[in-house]
């Protein structure tokens, strides 16, 4: 019952749409307006004040930054032209694309692009991207089309993390306008114009007439709809009510194949899937415990149980496809090496925990399930629970004290949005990274690993930062910090005759070239 009135508020929703549609825009009705159903709602349409990949995937539909990544996560300028680096890595200057006009009419140059990073980089203004840009001492404009980027320190990586989709050029004179509630009226340079954000209904948006690419936007209109229930989402694949959702429940996609209308695609990922143990608690100081933690549970059938086959075991601490991994093979499934391991480290009748999740959908739940029943074949009595979003932040993020954190074992996931080693590895495993500043959820500390993360950052020498990520990997992979699971498939639908949008790798999309035929 309840699916049904989500679906049926659903269409009623979809019409509301379409007469906003009709009344915003010439001529009446879109020829081509794509609706795309998503797992969540939208946080904010400022990309510099949001913390989730989903805000961030839809406000490219009028944003673009200096630099972003295709459909495989490979690098490329956008707005950018090209970049030199000084010798001493602290100033990086940027040569700009000219003739590209904001929604609004005004030029983009190298003032819009200060404006956005002096904004960014304002303690003051209290942006939830602060962190990722605040390496920049200042940003200075050179002529009308190169700005100067003057970095604190070295850090390698600047140019991926420009092409992070928070980092994007706002109109200036929008800026100007709008101040805070810039957040509900997006003005820039990308391929369809902002037009209507009901919070909780859909995100809509218009062709840009004037956009700078050629023969692009191929649609007229996106409608971006938020679709919570998993089951209503397959089902409004199933009804053609939507031309492409994301994400899709594992298990129907065999069904959701059936459809001769629908393409059911999984993706590569680069989202890494696994068990934070608090290594500053008992008994997950010792490494002993935390070896036999990988060993007890079986990656392949979890991958199979939780995930339905749409993921595979992780090889490495780092996912394949992001720039620096690492592979060393999965850890084997040996219950037997496993109570061995914890008889050694004293626990031969092996003890009890908790195990929390950082969700609460189904997937999620299946998975700490399976490593209950798992790490009770070995004699670890977990309590398992799935946490509401409060929860989480209440219990594990906003933690002062890592010596009284309540965390033990934490199931959880994360992808590097900038597409190389350091995002994947110094939010989650350098001893600078303890909640609430970041991530580091097992209160891991190595010398090795946190020397090493430093001194990538601070060459631009690959042979050297491959190097150096090397073995800052090899470490965590000894050291066991975390249960390595699995690297999850990221499932989605499409209509057959719909092209040119696709999942990538880190959760995003990449629509540019988005067409129905």
């Amino acid at each position: 019952m309840k699916s049904s009135n989500r679906l049926l508020g659903f269409r009623h929703l979809l019409i509301a749409g379409s007469l906003a549609a009709a009344s915003l825009s010439t001529p009446a009705f879109a020829a081509k307006d794509v609706v795309l159903a998503v797992a969540s709602t939208f946080t904010t349409l400022d990309p510099y004040d949001a913390n989730d990949t989903l805000s961030m995937a839809v406000a490219k539909s009028f944003y673009q930054g200096l630099y972003g990544f295709d459909k495989d996560l490979k690098l490329g300028p956008v707005l950018a032209e090209s970049h030199t680096v000084s010798k001493d890595g602290l100033t990086y200057t940027i040569k700009l694309k000219s003739g590209i006009k904001f929604h609004d009419g005004t030029a983009f140059d190298a003032a819009a692009v200060k404006a956005n990073f002096d904004r960014v980089t304002n303690p003051d203004n209290k942006l939830k991207r602060y962190t990722m840009f605040n390496r920049i001492a200042k940003t200075e404009v050179v002529d009308a089309h190169t700005v100067k980027f003057t970095l604190k320190e070295p850090f390698s990586p600047f140019i991926n993390v420009l092409a992070h989709p928070s980092g994007v050029i706002i109109s200036p004179a929008a800026l100007q306008k709008y101040g805070k509630d810039i957040a509900f009226n997006p003005v820039g340079t990308g391929p369809f114009v902002f037009q209507e954000w009901k919070q909780t209904d859909y995100v809509k948006v218009k062709k840009f007439d004037g956009y700078w690419k050629t023969g692009l936007p191929k649609v007229d209109s996106l409608t971006w709809k938020p679709v919570v229930d998993n089951n209503t989402r397959a089902t409004v694949m199933q009804t053609g009510e939507a031309s492409f959702a994301f994400s899709m429940p594992f298990e129907q996609a065999e069904q959701l194949k059936q459809n001769p209308k629908v393409d059911v695609i999984a993706g590569p990922s680069i989202i890494a899937r696994y068990l934070s143990m608090n290594t500053k608690q008992k008994p997950f100081d010792n490494v002993k415990v935390r070896q036999a933690i990988n060993y007890a549970i079986n990656k392949e059938a979890l991958a199979k149980v939780a995930f339905s086959g749409y993921a595979v075991p992780a090889e490495g601490v780092v996912p394949a496809g992001v720039e620096y991994a690492e592979k060393f093979g999965a850890w084997p499934y040996d219950p037997a090496k496993a109570k061995q391991l914890l008889a050694e480290a004293g626990y031969p009748n092996g003890f009890e925990t908790t195990l929390w999740s950082a969700y609460n959908h189904s997937t999620a739940q299946k998975v700490i399930q399976f490593a209950q029943q798992q790490l009770a074949q070995v004699g670890i009595k977990a309590q398992i629970q799935a946490l509401e979003a409060g929860q989480r932040v209440e219990r594990v993020e906003s933690q002062p004290n890592p010596d009284t954190a309540p965390v033990r074992m934490y199931y959880i996931g994360w992808s590097s949005s900038t597409g190389e080693a350091d995002w994947a590895l110094r939010p989650l495993l350098a001893s600078e990274a303890f909640p609430p500043k970041l991530l580091n959820t097992a209160y891991y500390k190595n010398e090795l690993v946190d020397t090493n993360i430093a001194k990538a950052l601070n060459t631009t020498d690959a042979a050297e930062k491959e190097k150096l990520y090397k073995a800052a990997q090899k470490q965590i992979w000894e050291d066991a910090p975390w249960a390595f699971l699995v690297t999850e498939k990221l499932l989605y639908a499409r209509a057959k005759n719909l092209s040119g949008i696709y999942v990538m790798p880190d959760g995003s999309f990449n629509y540019d070239d988005i067409d129905v035929k």
